[in-house]
């Protein structure tokens, strides 16, 4: 649906905070609120788009923002641990408007209902066409987790993703979800189909002589300004993802590495050096606090959407730390002032992409057909048609993962489930067609394998207590996973100040305490262990099809199951 004039009126009010400019535009029709909006004043002379953690999502779609995103240690209560009505005080950006509906999952069904899908690789285009455009030498970042998270992605090995980012025009981009399609097949995507696209991952070695395995950095030169680019892929790859999938290769933060670059690129004459990581939020502040010498860090990995930038103080100066969110729902402007060979000033903009105020791209809605042409029947095989809306984000739980942790309850016979505490996914409003698509976009991965075990009660805690010290050890350098593991059947209390190995506490299956020593049927998806290959073989989302086919086409709302939360409320990052 198009957005109305009242509510255009109201999008205005909430450009100027969002760094849009728009006030002069308060008497405009809403006919013209794409061109509007989108009017981005060029600043300075070097200008950056950065976009990030697309997941494969070529078409618009909703995603739901968290209502839990808990800072843990020195991060408690501040950004990007802010939600809702918090995160909106932040950032200045008035509630009820549609960059607060982009931003949050306040009244989300009916403000997705009003202003309609983000993203879309075709309406991307056209928004990318139009800044690079007005600002002559801008690069196309992309921060990785582009090749996985769609049915095409995997059936395609990524091949889709490689061509649309080619015709979007990314110049260079690093990865973190892009290795889970195997050594071979990254290799081959990198060195023999990317054309002009540089794939950058200083941080990522081959493990018997510790050589680069892809380029570090590249220098280019903007307008006269020689802009050093350096690449940081997910530093924990091999811990969260199977091993086996990069068997020959080590990841790591690199701390002193990376700041041996940064001066070698400085003492080479860059005049601006930019971080593209897939660190996550958390890890690149603190990182920027201790390397000098970067000007600013586009980040990855967290799907923070924050419409302000955070400057970080270290020896050398200062860094600016930014992140553009996920699925394809922003894209992220830095544009520098650089002078003299010393940045003088920058700007940073967050610009929302709504699917309805930017017209899609000819060529790129074209090479979407295409892809998906051979696939249309299978994607769009309605499965079910949900009565609540199904979501995935948030630190605990969604609705969404609730369904896959029913299904498996049920088809393995199990009396606890596990699903993984991805991040990806898209949401799917009630009373809209739950076809094969929506499940693979949730589960989409090149190890997703269904499987069911036994496990003892003092196993099941410690899985906990580890997933836990993963997201909520204070010290960013150890947060290694993403969200919580999601729970079925088994209820628990979480500590998240708690020490590791004290966080987990009053587990309860049935309203009786768990036995240590009881051995309990467990079922799950996505195993990261390698036997896990050959002892399952049937993919998660049979499983799930099975189950949702037997609830005779109607699916009732899903409650998720999640933690009582323990001496960490009332916290500006918990709205649920």
């Amino acid at each position: 649906m198009d957005l109305g004039r009242r509510e255009f009126l109201q999008l205005l009010g909430a450009g100027a905070v969002a760094g849009m400019g728009l006030g002069r535009w308060a008497e405009a029709d809403a006919a013209v609120a794409g061109e509007v909006l989108y009017d981005l004043p060029r600043f300075g002379n070097v200008s950056l788009l950065h976009l990030t953690d697309s997941h494969a999502q070529l078409l618009p779609q909703h995603f739901r923002e968290p209502s839990v995103n808990l800072g843990a240690g020195p991060m408690k209560g501040r950004l990007p641990h802010l939600v809702g009505e918090q995160l909106l005080k932040a950032c200045q950006v008035p509630p009820g408007t549609p960059v607060a509906h982009a931003l949050t999952h306040l009244d989300f069904d009916a403000a997705a209902d009003r202003y309609g899908k983000s993203g879309g690789f075709a309406h991307l285009a056209t928004l990318v066409k139009r800044l690079k455009a007005s600002r002559p030498g801008a690069l196309l970042l992309d921060g990785g987790d582009s090749w996985q998270g769609s049915a095409t992605a995997l059936w395609t090995r990524g091949q889709d993703m490689v061509d649309a980012a080619r015709l979007l025009g990314v110049d260079v981009m690093t990865g973190h979800w892009e290795f889970t399609l195997g050594m071979e097949r990254v290799r081959e995507l990198v060195e023999r189909q990317l054309g002009p696209l540089q794939f950058l991952a200083h941080n990522v070695k081959t493990a018997d002589f510790g050589d680069p395995v892809f380029d570090g950095h590249t220098v280019r030169e903007i307008n006269g300004v020689r802009v050093a680019i350096i690449g940081q892929a997910y530093p924990y790859t091999p811990i969260a993802n199977p091993r086996y999938l990069v068997a020959d290769w080590t990841f790591g933060i690199r701390e002193q590495e990376l700041q041996k670059l940064v001066d070698t690129v400085r003492a080479q004459g860059a005049q601006l050096v930019v971080l593209l990581s897939h660190n996550g939020m958390d890890l690149d502040l603190k990182l920027a606090s201790r390397v000098s010498g970067i000007d600013a860090i586009l980040g990855g990995h967290t799907h923070d959407a924050l419409p302000l930038a955070i400057e970080v103080s270290n020896r050398g100066g200062r860094t600016v730390v930014t992140n553009a969110g996920c699925n394809g729902k922003f894209l992220g402007v830095l544009d520098f002032d650089v002078r003299g060979g010393q940045l003088r000033g920058y700007r940073y903009t967050l610009l929302p992409v709504f699917a309805n105020l930017l017209p899609a791209d000819a060529q790129m809605q074209a090479l979407i057909a295409g892809v998906r042409a051979p696939y249309e029947a299978r994607l769009a095989e309605v499965l079910a048609v949900p009565e609540g809306t199904l979501y995935r984000r948030g630190n605990f739980n969604g609705t969404g993962d609730q369904l896959l942790l029913d299904a498996l309850l049920q088809v393995q016979d199990a009396q606890i489930a596990f699903s993984p505490g991805f991040r990806w996914g898209s949401t799917l409003l009630a009373g809209q067609p739950l076809t094969r698509e929506w499940l693979l976009d949730m589960t989409a991965t090149t190890y997703s394998y269904a499987t069911v075990s036994e496990m003892s009660g003092a196993t099941i805690k410690a899985v906990l207590e580890d997933v836990a010290d993963n997201l909520f050890n204070p010290d960013p350098y150890y947060q290694q996973g993403g969200d919580m593991v999601r729970v079925g059947g088994l209820r628990y209390a979480i500590t998240p100040g708690a020490g590791m190995g004290q966080r987990i506490s009053d587990l309860r299956l049935d309203g009786q305490p768990l036995d240590a020593d009881r051995l309990y049927k467990v079922a799950g998806w996505a195993p990261v262990a390698e036997e896990a290959r050959t002892a399952h073989t049937r993919p998660v989302w049979e499983l799930v099809e099975e189950w949702l086919r037997a609830q005779g086409g109607r699916l009732a709302a899903r409650e998720p199951n999640v933690p009582a939360i323990l001496g960490a409320l009332p916290d500006p990052g918990f709205a649920a």
